[in-house]
């Protein structure tokens, strides 16, 4: 099934008072980039969790936000830093000497000042962190696989139409080329005809000039590719494996196609035609990026 690079994933983990959350979230990208935000008591996790991505994600640039949150009912700790509080005891001490203003600086107040105090967290077991990344990392991917494939469905439908109005474009092109060379003929005959006013025209010589720019006007190899490709992208868009990279360069085959008709037509009915091709080519270039 063809999936999407764009998607989003939620999941959590609760243990013993313990949440933890995972969110995935993904854009188009031409290689796998994981850009990890990790809650510091996590940063050791940090390998593991890049290596179950890589093992599941293929490309695409990925945002992994981690939240964590401890409801456990735990004796707390608060640690004084007694260096801190002598500096400034020391300070106020030689301040209010300085000053000849009394010096009313009491504990209570020390613990106002900055860094003076501060909680302890509390110590956490390895394995059960682990634990919870597990049990939220495998919930967030699922879920942002599950986006992938709907996203992909929707992609799958609109480069399928798309493709199949390249083909209408392409017949259309087709039905029209074999006039052109007609028209190119009976324009260069009149226009012989009018330079030589009068004279005879050697009908042999006009006819290898006729065949001489028809040839290099002729775009049927042109629409022979162009039929290739098509038929390779609809097969690609058909098969369940991972196909935007060959998806990419097959856009950028139909549209050296699409150029070189442009540029051999001297047709205006043929020039439109060809540009509305380009038109739709770039369509599906533009939706082949998120292709997963």
């Amino acid at each position: 099934m063809m999936k999407s690079m764009t998607g989003y994933g939620k999941g959590s983990c609760e243990r013993e008072g313990r949440t933890l959350s995972v969110e995935l979230k993904s854009v188009n990208n031409r290689f796998l980039d994981l850009n990890c935000k990790l809650p510091r008591n996590f940063l050791f996790l940090e390998d593991r969790l890049r290596k179950v991505l890589q093992r599941d994600l293929v490309r695409g640039r990925v945002d992994v936000f981690l939240t964590y949150e401890d409801k456990r009912e735990l004796p707390r700790e608060v640690q004084v830093d007694l260096r801190l509080c002598r500096g400034y005891a020391d300070a106020a001490a030689r301040a209010a000497e300085a000053c000849g203003i009394p010096n009313d600086l009491t504990v209570s107040g020390l613990f106002r000042l900055p860094e003076i105090i501060r909680p302890a967290a509390p110590e956490e077991d390895p394995e059960e962190l682990t634990a919870l990344l597990d049990g939220a990392l495998a919930e967030a991917a699922a879920a942002l696989d599950r986006m992938r494939e709907n996203e992909g469905r929707a992609l799958c439908a609109d480069l399928t139409a798309r493709f199949a109005t390249v083909r209408s474009l392409v017949e259309g092109i087709r039905a029209r080329a074999p006039q052109v060379a007609e028209d190119l003929g009976a324009r260069l005959k009149a226009r012989v005809c009018e330079i030589l006013d009068g004279v005879e025209v050697d009908e042999a010589r006009l006819l290898n000039e006729v065949t001489f720019y028809a040839d290099r006007v002729n775009i049927d190899e042109e629409l022979t590719r162009l039929d290739s490709h098509i038929a390779q992208g609809l097969a690609l868009l058909a098969d369940g494996q991972p196909q935007g990279r060959k998806l990419d360069f097959l856009v950028q085959e139909l549209n050296r196609e699409a150029n070189t008709i442009c540029s051999k037509s001297n047709d205006q009915a043929v020039t439109a035609q060809a540009l509305e091709l380009k038109s739709e080519i770039e369509k599906i270039r533009e939706q082949v990026q998120n292709v997963l």
